[in-house]
């Protein structure tokens, strides 16, 4: 009996007493558009939870997760890379490149951000 108590106490709202079979439309319609929007609500974070993976795999997996940097530039960056390695969460190490530039045309100015890995370092660092 209790296992059907909801479904008693809802159906009970849902059935029109007499002739007033307006109340019972307008409780028809806020059930549906209820489950409606309960139901859109989860294909959405579904949607956004499969997007967030993506993002993170695909366009974020190309970012590096830290970077060592040097105002002088490192000449030594191999014993740098090594002592790097050495930590164990540490999965890769490359020398990293990067400029900053500007392009102006027409009289309008952008600027422009250049990066790439030099020589590739471990293998387990990708471009």
């Amino acid at each position: 009996m209790l296992d059907r108590l909801p479904f008693l106490i809802g159906l009970r709202y849902v059935r029109a007493k007499r002739r007033n079979h307006f109340i019972s439309f307008i409780s028809l319609t806020s059930m549906l558009g209820l489950m409606l929007g309960v139901a859109v609500l989860i294909l959405v974070l579904s949607v956004m939870n499969g997007f967030d993976h993506e993002l993170r795999t695909r366009i974020l997996g190309m970012v590096p997760h830290a970077k060592v940097e040097s105002r002088t530039g490192m000449v030594e960056w191999e014993s740098l890379a090594a002592r790097l390695m050495e930590r164990e969460r540490v999965i890769g190490a490359a020398p990293y490149v990067e400029q900053q530039g500007m392009f102006s045309v027409g009289g309008r100015n952008e600027g422009a951000v250049r990066s790439w890995l030099d020589g590739w370092g471990s293998g387990s660092v990708t471009p």
